[in-house]
């Protein structure tokens, strides 16, 4: 029987979860899974009875509401007690889905509005919980994190007002830059790799995928994602290779405020006949990431996969469904960490990787107040899984 690592540790305080709105299905399948491994923990352990004290509950989710006025303006309201709870506040600042009124005008949510409710949630529990940790799966504001010249510095100004506010401890995944933790120097920060979830699902899905230099290859689309992509290839004994884009810095930059893209330039070993993983932490619009699945079926690419963590999918999916139709992209793996419509989830070509069951069991790592580090770098995990599939 597999060893329980909860069994002989006390929680440091009864659980609660805050599910916001835009991550309410993934909040419904981690509250699952927790009351799930909660009754076969008790079941299994008949010692400690007293440890148990608030271990076990139908659900772990806490009940509040952020309403909103007639004006959009809006407050948190909690229907139950806070007091001396391990509170974690769950939310997708990308979720585009959710709507309020003001007057007769609807309005989509915005990472703005979605990150005030944390704020708002935070201080309707007036300091009264044992301790608060926020998850944001996409962390709030990461793709501006670094200051050129007369610039705000959005992610460091949101780490410093949570930590401000009394949060201990701030959960992400795939950080855009994970640097920007040294805004909160003494704080809790914590950043996820999603690799293990990734190679299991992706093992699974392409039965046929060999895991080895002689057929498979991890790509990095830019500069910024060279870090991920030589974890994979190391994790998978595999080479790896590198795009950079050429810009033209002599023309006036764009509305995005960047130069023009002229090129790609490729930096590895050859890809023709081989497999091609390309490895990113989000698509957004895809312009970049697709341009570069068409230069590798240049190179005679054999087969292209994309995993990213955060599939955004922001210009619609009209340009992955031609990849797609023209044979150049062959799956594209992304999360279920952010929101992902129906439409994207009926798509041949995709695939959506659950993370229910690692945030689960952070979730419940942390309530025991124990270590991290060893689901924090998922390494041991990806080599056991490798081993079981040669």
């Amino acid at each position: 029987m597999t060893t329980n690592p909860f069994s002989e540790l006390i929680p440091v305080a009864p659980l609660k979860i805050y599910a916001h709105p835009s991550c309410e299905k993934l909040g419904a399948l981690v509250n699952e899974d927790l009351i799930k491994s909660r009754e076969q923990d008790v079941a299994k352990e008949q010692i400690h009875a007293l440890n148990r004290l608030g271990y076990q509950s139908t659900s772990y989710l806490l009940d509040a509401d952020c309403p909103r006025f007639g004006s959009g303006e809006a407050k948190a309201k909690l229907n139950e007690s806070v007091r001396g709870k391990d509170l974690f506040i769950l939310a997708d600042v990308t979720n585009h889905s959710g709507q309020y009124k003001i007057g007769e005008e609807v309005t989509a949510t915005s990472p703005d509005s979605i990150f005030q409710d944390i704020k708002r949630i935070i201080a309707a529990c007036n300091g009264k919980p044992y301790r608060t940790t926020v998850i944001l799966p996409y962390l709030y504001e990461n793709r501006q994190n670094r200051r050129n010249v007369l610039e705000s510095l959005d992610c460091a100004t949101a780490l410093q007002e949570l930590y401000q506010m009394g949060v201990e401890n701030i959960i992400t995944f795939d950080s855009h830059d994970p640097t920007v933790q040294n805004a909160i120097p003494i704080q809790g920060f914590d950043n996820f790799s999603t690799a293990f979830q990734f190679i299991r699902k992706i093992a699974a899905t392409e039965k046929d995928m060999q895991f080895d230099e002689d057929h498979l290859m991890i790509v990095s689309p830019d500069d910024g994602g060279m870090s991920r992509a030589v974890y994979y290839a190391n994790v998978l004994g595999v080479n790896m290779g590198m795009f950079y884009k050429k810009r033209n810095y002599e023309t006036k930059v764009d509305d995005n405020g960047k130069n023009p893209i002229i090129g790609y330039e490729f930096l590895g070993n050859s890809v023709a006949d081989k497999d091609v993983l390309i490895v990113d932490d989000m698509i957004a619009s895809g312009t970049s990431i697709l341009e570069i699945a068409y230069e590798l079926k240049k190179r005679h690419a054999r087969r292209i996969y994309i995993a990213a963590t955060f599939g955004l999918f922001s210009d619609g999916y009209e340009r992955f469904d031609k990849a797609y139709q023209d044979g150049v992209v062959d799956r594209i793996y992304t999360t279920n960490l952010v929101y992902s419509p129906e439409t994207l989830l009926q798509k041949p070509y995709y695939v959506n990787v659950d993370l229910s069951k690692y945030i689960s069991l952070i979730i419940n790592t942390l309530n025991h107040d124990t270590s991290v580090n060893d689901i924090l770098v998922p390494t041991l995990r990806i080599q056991e899984l490798l081993s079981s599939l040669r």
